[in-house]
Parts: structure tokens; sequence; C-alpha cells
């Protein structure tokens, strides 16, 4: 597998861009559609909040039959909260979509973020929908990449290649996230390409377990999003013999390129969290189920405490128990030893004397690494996160205006 430029258009058959509509600020792209020149096997996961969008019920619907060929997308305006209004835009800009391509209404994923409870500007996003169309391209990419963006300070984008039976097959993906991240499958979209062929159900699969281990294990603030989505098309331009078998080698093999990309794009967004200084990366070892790892590396990313304690620079070890405590998995105390980076700093549940120059080098680093061995079996699940800073306080004080 390689790393290779671009990211929704390297994949065969992909075009993308993305406009300002001026939906929410003057000097922003906000309205963004990606488009595929055949129809493709379709599949998306979707926020678990009882509160929901409009776009995830119109989604849902559309993909019941396991095909898409294209995506608009809106920031600026989450259009949740917004009745039946707010479901009546979300299937006008599926309509509109699909009119200027010529393709069906139900083969447009459609998806929004933004500011809950506002009524969507359609004028506005009309215009911003009739651009992005006309002006489709394979470079468009990028533009499309920023305008799904809100508070992000910069862009999510990544493309591998592989090869299936000898042919090169692509991935490529977008996404957004910043604040309201905690997602359980904050606020984030993902949105992925690839040529590979592969079938709807195996598609579905694919996507459902490799969202699990990435974006589900990421956390900014404990506050999950009315509007999460990971959606992803393929088109099978790559012209693979189509998966259709999930224990398949062709199937492992596309599947590890989806994670290696969902990964990257989940740790690009626990790195750009509003404000943040430090990506947190939590690897919880030696446990007896992956259930425990995973609940307690989630916890302790989760941590407000963890998290303020990092942005000070302070090696605060009884806080990054204490949210393993209380993860509510069933773990014994008296067995944990709490690494930062190679500092250790408690065994058997106990502190140590450690070098507190050498913990604040560990906690001064880009990334910060908390491991907690459990020696309690063989599994282990690794969690990200980032610092609370000043900063997260002001942008999200300000958020409406």
């Amino acid at each position: 597998m390689k790393i290779i430029e671009g990211s929704v258009t390297a994949p065969r058959g992909f075009l993308a861009q993305g406009v300002c509509a001026e939906i929410k600020k003057k000097d922003k792209k906000d309205v963004a559609v990606i488009y595929s020149e055949q129809r493709c096997s379709a599949a998306a996961v979707y926020t678990t909040n009882k509160v929901r969008a409009a776009c995830i019920d119109v989604c849902r619907e559309h993909l019941e039959d396991g095909f898409a060929q294209a995506v608009v997308v809106n920031s600026g305006n989450a259009n949740a909260c917004t009745g039946e209004q707010g479901m009546k835009d979300a299937v006008y800009m599926a309509e509109l979509t699909a009119e200027l391509l010529g393709i069906k209404a139900s083969d447009v994923i459609v998806a929004s973020t933004g500011v809950i409870g506002v009524f969507m500007p359609m004028d506005r996003i009309a215009k911003g929908i009739e651009e992005a169309v006309e002006k489709l391209s394979h470079e468009g990419a990028h533009n499309a990449a920023l305008a799904i963006m809100t508070t992000d300070l910069v862009s999510k984008e990544i493309a591998v290649e592989i090869e299936i039976q000898g042919r090169p097959v692509r991935v490529g993906a977008i996404a957004k996230g910043s604040g309201m991240i905690h997602p359980n499958m904050a606020t984030m979209l993902a949105f992925l390409t690839t040529d590979a062929a592969i079938n709807s159900r195996c598609l579905q699969k694919l996507l459902r377990d490799s969202v699990e281990p990435t974006y589900n294990m990421i956390s900014v603030d404990r506050d999950t999003s009315t509007n999460d989505m990971v959606a992803v098309l393929a088109n099978g331009l790559a012209a693979n013999p189509c998966i259709e078998d999930e224990k398949s080698e062709d199937y492992q093999k596309l599947k590890k390129a989806v994670d290696f990309v969902n990964t990257a794009l989940a740790k690009m967004i626990a790195r750009d969290g509003e404000g943040a200084t430090r990506l947190i990366e939590v690897r919880v070892i030696n446990a007896a189920d992956y259930e425990t790892a995973r609940a307690i590396a989630r916890s302790i990313t989760g941590s407000n405490l963890v998290k303020t304690a990092v942005f000070g620079e302070d090696a605060n070890w009884g806080r990054i128990i204490a949210a393993a405590g209380y993860s509510q998995a069933e773990f014994d105390p008296g067995r944990v030893d709490i690494y930062l980076g190679s500092e250790k700093l408690a065994e058997n549940g106990i502190g140590l004397v450690f070098d507190e120059q050498k913990a604040r080098d560990e906690l001064k680093k880009e990334t910060v690494s908390i491991i907690l061995d459990l020696k309690s079996g063989k599994y282990e699940a690794t969690a990200w996160g980032c610092d609370f800073s000043y900063e997260y306080v002001r942008i999200n004080a300000e958020y409406r205006t």
C-alpha cells in the first residue's frame, strides 16, 4: 500500500468541487459536491444521537438499496431541529443535485454541518450547488475538503493505492471535525471514494467494522453530534473481480486500505480539536478482553481533567487511573502500570518516584502517548483525543457569532 496525491478524486471516475455560497461567512467555501461518473455501491454509518439532522433520515432512505452516485454537503448550518421545513430542504438539496447531474435523487447522499436550530438559506445553497456542479473536476477535491470544514483549522485529506488481483485500486477520502467530537456511529463527517468493485453488502460490513476502531475511538469534547456521518462510494472502475465474500483475501486487502485511511483521518480530527495543542494517544494493553481495553482507552481520552493536565504539561497520573476507574470496565487497579511515553509513572496502581522533567518532556511532544498495562490478558485498544486549552472555551463561547 502506498500513499498517493489527492483525496476523493484520486480513484478513477470521481469529480468534486467546493464553492462559497455565503451560508454563514462571505469568505469561506461551504458547499461541496462529489460525483462518480458511474453509479456506485454505497454504504454509510450515522450518529447514534436521538436528535438527528434531517439529512440523516434522507440518507438512510436513499441508501436502502445500497447504491448512490453523488454526495452534496453544506457547512455553516446543521439543518437539525428544523422540523418539516428542514426535511423539505434536505430533500430539495438531493433533488437539485440530481437534476443538475442527470441522475436519480435517491442516488444522492446529503450531509450538513454547522449551527443547530437555524433554517437553511436555501436560495444561497441552491446557487452554491449549481456552481459546484458546474465546476466539478479532478482538481476540485481540495476545495471540497475546505467546503465541509467548520471550526477546523486544516483540511483532512488522504488517498492510497493497493493492488487487488493485479489491478491498481485506489481509496480516497476527506473528513471534517474539530468540536462536538465523540462519535458512536462529533461534528464529524467523512466521505470515502474507491474505484474498487465490491457489492453493497460487503461494503456496508467493511465500513461498519472499520469505523469501530477508528472514528469511534476519538474524542475531543464528549459531545456526540446530531450530524455524524461516514459514507463510502465504490464505482468499480478499477475493474478488479467484484468482491462478494467478506472472508476473501481481496476483501481483507481493501479493508486494510480503508482502515488505514480512516485511522489517518481520525487522528487528524483529534489533533485538530478546537483549540488543541497536542494529540493524545492512549493505548490500553494486556486487557482481559477488547471491550475492557476499548472502554478504558475512550474514557481516558474523554476525560476533561486528563485533557487539561496535558495542556498544562502536568504529569498527573492520578487523573488517568481515575478515568479508567469510571469507565465501567472490569479490571484490577492494583495491577495497573502507567506510562507517559517512555517514563513509568505508576506500578501496580501505586505511584513511583519518576523524573518530572522527563515526564514534562513527554507532555511537550506533538503526540502525547499514555500507556496503561492492565496485566490481565492479551487484548489491547488505542484511542485518540486532544488537550483542552483556553482557546477551546473561546471558540465554543462564540460559536453562533
